[in-house]
């Protein structure tokens, strides 16, 4: 049996226009699949069937469904850019704004699917791949996020790099549980609450104290 890391790398990595169009095809029918059908019956012959090619020609690619579900998260990790950072208002008073960008990305990132994102969240292995993708995605986010602390007039927090990865913990740790299963809370008042509490926490506000 193969090591628990190599099960889940993908067996062909694609070289070719073909080969990744062939790729994106069978990521794109896993979740289709995962989605209608639930991981344990989301089959690599049913991810085949849905792809329209042979399970000797998914098999190419991805040794078993593991491997695509992991692939599957690392893909929607590296989707999650926050490609709208350099247009945040940054003048005085414009804070809250800035919070609400920041939550409102985030959200909209998680919104397409709900039923594959709890999949996700609760069936993906830990590959090498997706321990590269959460790192590169922290690093960028982090540094995105405290870009902006820096250079907002109304930031008045001590540490700004822990202030960073702070905010894009709560954020995101928040925002998977609720879009997971978006039933158990509505999405407006939950980013409501939570750009209020980040908001008073880059003000400075201790009254607690």
């Amino acid at each position: 049996m193969p090591p628990p890391a190599r099960r889940l790398q993908p067996r062909r990595e694609p070289r070719q226009v073909r080969a990744e169009l062939t790729r994106e095809r069978i990521l794109t029918a896993a979740a289709h699949v995962f989605s209608e059908y639930g991981y344990a019956a989301g089959t690599t012959n049913r991810i085949a069937d849905r792809a329209r090619i042979s399970i000797g020609s998914l098999y190419q690619y991805f040794p078993n469904k593991d491997a695509i579900l992991a692939q599957l998260l690392v893909r929607h990790i590296d989707r999650g850019t926050w490609t709208q950072a350099g247009q945040v208002d940054l003048s005085p008073g414009s804070l809250r704004a800035m919070v609400r960008a920041m939550v409102r990305d985030a959200i909209d990132n998680h919104s397409d699917d709900p039923q594959l994102l709890r999949i996700m969240i609760e069936q993906a292995p830990v590959s090498p791949d997706l321990l590269d993708a959460i790192d590169r995605h922290g690093e960028t986010r982090t540094a995105q996020i405290r870009d902006l602390l820096v250079r907002h007039p109304d930031v008045h927090v001590e540490n700004l790099d822990t202030a960073a990865d702070l905010i894009l913990f709560t954020i995101e740790m928040n925002t998977h549980k609720l879009m997971a299963d978006p039933r158990t809370t509505s999405v407006e008042p939950f980013e409501t609450e939570l750009v209020d509490m980040i908001t008073r926490y880059l003000q400075g506000d201790r009254r607690s104290e």
